[in-house]
């Protein structure tokens, strides 16, 4: 039995046979070529790339015919990286000077340039090397006469183990028979996890090398709730497992009448729940756990992608899309935060010392303004759609969130001018997630509208923790005294100005702390929207009262070991959460 740890992109929990799904298995001849026959292998490459594209835009039309518009998307980027000038100018230059057989020179190229994309910081562009591995297989099948597997053939239920799996295999596949996926490569945001959440499949990805470890036939545990994978588990542990996934199923079930009821403590107090996203496909998740608005959009993977950095017409189409979608519930979309480990072309380019302080968020937005105000300008014209709430990230001050309402009073200018519509009285607000704006969270908010609390970047600012960092892991404590002190001082201060508080970190959506942020006075919980029904089913089972008693027995305590020690100790107990 071995057992390995990655990246919980699905939730739940599944028990099945391997199938190894590797592309990569298969081998590309290396052969010299005249330099006479150089003109052939160019022809022969033109040949591939044309059916391709032909292949793409009938796999297009299916998607879209038994899919939807949307997830089809992806295959417009496909298609344009098969033509794009730059790319194709590589591999006929590389022809030229090694004069080798064509497949062998794509293959060569897309190696360097995917190794390339999987050494950057940036984790948009490491998951976009999935889509040009694609691009590349077709054209590479094609040269050399190649019949894929398809995945839309498979005729047993299994569990699907691959290197990689590219977004047209995830559209393809049988969902019927394909019961979990694991992956060595991929990342939250990466298309086989936003398609797996949609589709309900448990997925644990990031796994870098378990295809080295699996065989086709070998039992496999995918526990999506913890990004577990257990390989040829003994039978202790496969006992243990099919009761937990049988306390699970049964656990979905019954929160499924949750759906319509409110999240309302015993003692009446409402909650506001809410669903973070990154993209539109998320949508019908959100339906389906009946989150009551979005309490963040993630804009920033909108613009990551290279060339459409400021695509005012996309961004527009996307943000009424959800507007749309979410039929006039509360949709706040955060203004861009790239930088740090979010990057775009032109932070790429200056290299920062310490970019988690550096030249990121609203500091980018706010030096530039042409980026800044197309999304705004996208924006507001989206707003007579729905209810939109605009919301500026790592504000540092006041100074930062006053020269952000000026940007955007700037484009609603510009917008009348041009008589282009925007809907009035847009409510704006901004996230708490470094400490100086906790300590002026009193002076903030007399220009706030609302305030959200972003924990996964205050938590790491305030015990100076890099979250990201192995080596200090367990040092990246929510329950650390100065974390719970300043998420009341930013609660306070926001019932005293008389605007709503909310969260959407990571914290929010962690049942443990859950009572934890009733007694801190918080109004709104924002989260993935697979958290809600259990969120919802503590809040209904507790009173604010033993909430604000239990937070005052915390608040006593010294140490965050003690307090972490006694919350989930006390918890565990009061209410009926999944041991993780």
């Amino acid at each position: 039995m071995k057992e390995f740890h990655g990246i919980s992109a699905s939730p739940g929990i599944v028990i099945s046979k391997a199938f190894l799904y590797n592309e990569d298995s298969f081998s590309v001849p290396r052969y010299e070529i005249k330099e006479e026959d150089i003109e052939h292998e160019i022809l022969r490459y033109k040949k591939a790339v044309k059916v391709a594209a032909g292949e793409l835009n009938n796999l297009k039309k299916k998607i879209i015919k038994e899919h939807s518009d949307d997830e089809a998307r992806f295959l417009d980027s496909h298609l344009l990286m098969l033509h794009d000038p730059i790319f194709t100018d590589q591999i006929y230059e590389k022809l030229r000077h090694v004069q080798t057989n064509i497949e062998w020179v794509v293959q060569n190229v897309v190696n360097d340039l995917v190794e390339k994309l999987n050494g950057s910081p940036d984790l948009y562009l490491r998951e976009r090397s999935m889509d040009i591995d694609d691009v590349s297989k077709r054209i590479i099948n094609h040269l050399m006469k190649r019949e894929r597997i398809s995945l839309a053939d498979l005729a047993m239920e299994l569990i699907l183990v691959t290197p990689d799996l590219l977004p047209s295999d995830t559209l393809l596949m049988n969902k019927r028979m394909v019961k979990g996926i694991v992956m060595d490569a991929g990342g939250r945001t990466s298309h086989t996890a936003i398609l797996a959440r949609s589709f309900g499949i448990p997925a644990v990805l990031g796994l870098r090398s378990i295809t080295r470890e699996v065989k086709n036939g070998d039992t496999i545990i995918i526990d999506g709730l913890h990004g577990r994978v257990i390989l040829e588990p003994d039978n202790e542990t496969l006992e243990k497992y099919l009761r937990l996934q049988m306390e699970y199923l049964k656990r979905e079930s019954e929160l499924i009448y949750l759906n319509n009821l409110p999240a309302e403590t015993q003692d009446g107090k409402k909650i506001f729940l809410k669903a973070n996203i990154e993209v539109s496909e998320e949508l019908e998740s959100v339906h389906t756990y009946s989150a009551e608005g979005i309490g963040l959009f993630r804009s920033e993977f909108l613009i990551m992608r290279p060339g459409q950095e400021n695509d005012e017409e996309a961004q527009f189409l996307e943000y009424r899309k959800v507007l749309e979608g979410m039929e006039g519930a509360p949709v706040t979309i955060r203004t861009l935060d790239v930088g740090g480990d979010k990057l775009i072309h032109e932070i790429a380019q200056k290299e920062e010392k310490n970019p988690l302080l550096g030249w990121r968020a609203i500091r980018f937005c706010l030096e530039r303004k042409d980026i800044f105000k197309v999304q705004l300008r996208a924006m507001l014209r989206a707003s007579v759609y729905g209810q939109l709430r605009i919301m500026f990230p790592m504000i540092s001050g006041i100074e930062e969130l006053e020269s952000a309402h000026e940007v955007l009073d700037e484009v609603k200018a510009e917008l009348k001018a041009e008589g282009i519509a925007y809907a009035d009285h847009i409510p704006v607000g901004c996230m708490i997630e470094v400490p100086s704006a906790a300590m002026t969270s009193d002076i903030l908010a007399r220009k706030a509208d609302f305030f959200s609390i972003g924990t996964n970047d205050l938590i790491q600012y305030t015990i100076a923790v890099d979250r990201g960092n192995e080596k200090i892991t367990s040092m990246y404590e929510p329950f650390h005294p100065a974390v719970l002190r300043l998420i009341k001082i930013i609660v306070d201060n926001g019932h005293k100005a008389g605007i709503p508080v909310g969260m959407c970190g990571e914290m929010a959506g962690d049942p443990i702390a859950t009572v934890i942020l009733l007694g801190l006075g918080l109004d709104e919980f924002s989260m993935s929207a697979f958290s809600l029904p259990e969120i919802k089913k503590i809040i209904r089972s507790a009173t604010i009262l033993e909430a604000e008693e239990f937070l005052g027995a915390l608040m006593d305590m010294k140490s965050f070991r003690d307090i972490d020690r006694y919350v989930r100790i006390w918890m565990e107990d009061r209410f009926d959460i999944i041991k993780g």
